[in-house]
């Protein structure tokens, strides 16, 4: 079973392709989301990459600092979303 990893503080211009190009230095990858604001479709400054479990702690301990497209990455083991009350609006 695969292992899900956060991937922060990316740069607006960095693509699914280019995280998964990065990962992929450290095994097989499973799927790669970055997240995007659903009324611009701009990205959000973060996403998830899934892999193997021993290639996602080797990825999580070389990549978390390393630079992509000019920004330090914050990598981590993805947390499950905590829920939170609806939106009244």
């Amino acid at each position: 079973m695969g292992k899900s990893i956060y991937v922060g503080n990316l740069s607006f211009h960095s693509t699914e392709d280019s995280v998964r190009n990065l990962f992929e230095q450290y095994g097989a990858v499973q799927s790669v989301k970055v997240i995007t604001d659903q009324e611009t479709g701009r990205s959000r400054g973060f996403g998830f990459v899934e892999m193997d479990s021993d290639a996602a702690e080797n990825a999580i301990r070389a990549l978390n600092g390393a630079d992509l497209d000019g920004r330090a990455l914050k990598v981590n083991e993805a947390r499950p979303r905590e829920s939170r009350p609806p939106r009244r609006w």
